[in-house]
């Protein structure tokens, strides 16, 4: 069994959000997400979680618990081809075996309100794996010497005091003089840009028309656009300003759909993708998956992508729709542009919003940390977009996990090689918990449970239990009276 405490609880909450003409509703955490989903991130890489690659043991202390936890560096594999060095930083939440990731702005994840974020991006530039050169990585740090698994140990650990802001320390007396020398040294740099976005994301326009402009931002060299779909039968194709044919562009390019006089109406994508080294420091949020939010050390050439969509008609409303995590706002902002001669009208979370003929609406669907949502608006000749995920902005300072004993002996100094599950009838971890004896409390563990959806579905089965008993509660009053 596997104890839901109130947060997780809370991660399970089943919710319906009212938008357009019909509603599509229930949320659980770790549902996978659905083909014809709009993309909630503006682009770049997707990869799934892997094993820790280097690391030793560190311990966490508090007023409320004493826990043992693996500290290192994560690999994670590119969809498409390439890897990535990533460490935690959110040390209480667990991993999911095999998640996948989204690469993500600090806005969109646990960094948003860190005055520190730009402290755990010196730390990445400054230790293992960027230098190599261990060496002199301790001789800059006077630990002594450091292999990778005590490079990567105190590396976690400095970033762990800025990121959860936690008292963590380091076993090995040589990674924690680095860890102290890191945490100490560290300066606030800026947040690196994405490694390849399109904006807008979304466009609109009548037939017959350019529709545009989608402006790529890159750090690759080049990048290859292609429209998804069946593009021939539309006679759609993506141009430059001057109506010229474009297969690839580079940082800055600007980007139309050109769509030829009656067409049919209809809607249409673009797919962006590039080979670059994805900038280090930039956040890893669980896609669809309540998972530990991740920050990137190092990158091989990768995979990157992005992706914009087209709507047009010959008259009548003509809406386009995108969204975006806003965890300041504490929720999900979506923005909704109308380029036709009639209103754009739709309902969201109960409410009618009208969008007049070139205008533009922003609005914000407050949605509860950890909670899963999804939901729909449509629009006419058939429109329709469906945006899904979790809100994932906090670390877990504050959530209760119990003990996973799943990661190694008590003592034991190599790190765990995978996330693994949480196995039935454990209690609780943390990113990897190994000492028996102490109270790893609130840690979490670097795998966290495949189960998630089978307590979804007991969560909307309570729910609905529950609905029936208050429901027969108010007819056996009315029958007394």
């Amino acid at each position: 069994m596997i104890s839901v405490t109130r947060r997780g609880a809370a991660r399970l909450t089943a919710v319906v959000l009212a938008s357009g003409t019909a509603v599509t509703g229930a949320i659980a955490a770790g549902v996978p997400a659905a083909a014809d989903e709009a993309p909630q991130n503006a682009g770049g890489v997707s990869a799934s979680l892997g094993r820790i690659t280097a690391g030793s043991e560190a311990v966490v202390r508090d007023a409320r618990k004493t826990g043992s936890v693996q500290a290192g560096l994560f690999e994670m594999k590119v969809d498409g081809g390439g890897t990535l060095q990533t460490y935690c930083v959110d040390i209480r939440t667990n991993t999911v075996e095999g998640a996948r990731y989204k690469e993500t702005g600090w806005s969109e994840s646990s960094l948003h309100g860190n005055k520190d974020a730009g402290r755990i991006r010196w730390i990445l530039q400054h230790s293992y794996p960027q230098v190599n050169d261990l060496a002199a990585l301790a001789k800059d740090a006077g630990s002594g010497p450091l292999d990778a698994n005590t490079a990567a140990a105190g590396t976690q650990v400095a970033i762990w005091r800025y990121s959860d802001h936690v008292k963590v320390d380091a076993k090995n007396p040589a990674a924690q003089k680095l860890a102290d020398y890191l945490h100490k040294s560290a300066e606030d740099v800026a947040e690196p840009k994405a490694s390849l976005t399109l904006s807008p994301p979304a466009v609109s326009g009548k037939s017959g028309q350019k529709l545009g402009p989608v402006t790529v931002r890159t750090n690759a060299g080049s990048v290859s656009v292609a429209l998804a779909g069946d593009a021939a039968g539309k006679g759609v194709k993506i141009v430059d300003k001057a109506g010229k044919p474009v297969t690839t562009t580079g940082n800055g390019g600007r980007l139309f759909f050109d769509v030829p006089s009656g067409a049919a109406d209809g809607t249409i994508s673009l797919k962006a993708t590039a080979a670059t080294k994805v900038p280090v420091g930039r956040a890893f949020i669980g896609d669809h998956t309540k998972t530990q939010t991740q920050i990137l050390a190092g990158s091989s050439e990768s995979t990157v992508s992005a992706t914009a969509t087209a709507n047009w008609a010959k008259k009548g409303a003509i809406p386009a729709l995108s969204a975006r995590k806003s965890c300041a706002k504490g929720g999900v902002e979506i923005t909704a542009d109308n380029k036709g001669d009639q209103a754009f009208t739709f309902e969201l979370e109960g409410r009618k919003h009208t969008v007049k003929p070139g205008g533009s609406e922003t609005t914000l669907v407050k949605v509860a940390e950890d909670q899963a949502y999804k939901f729909t608006i449509k629009g006419p000749n058939g429109f329709s977009k469906t945006f899904a995920g979790i809100l994932d902005c906090e670390t877990a300072q504050n959530t209760r996990v119990t003990r996973i004993g799943t990661h190694g002996a008590p003592g034991a100094a190599a790190p765990s090689p995978r996330p693994s599950r949480t196995p039935a009838g454990s209690t609780g971890g943390s990113h990897g918990s190994t000492g028996s004896g102490t109270t790893a409390g609130d840690l979490a563990s670097t795998g966290g449970s495949t189960a998630t959806p089978k307590i979804a579905g007991v969560a909307i089965v309570l729910v609905v239990v529950g609905s029936g008993a208050v429901y027969l509660l108010r007819r056996n009053k009315t029958a007394g009276q």
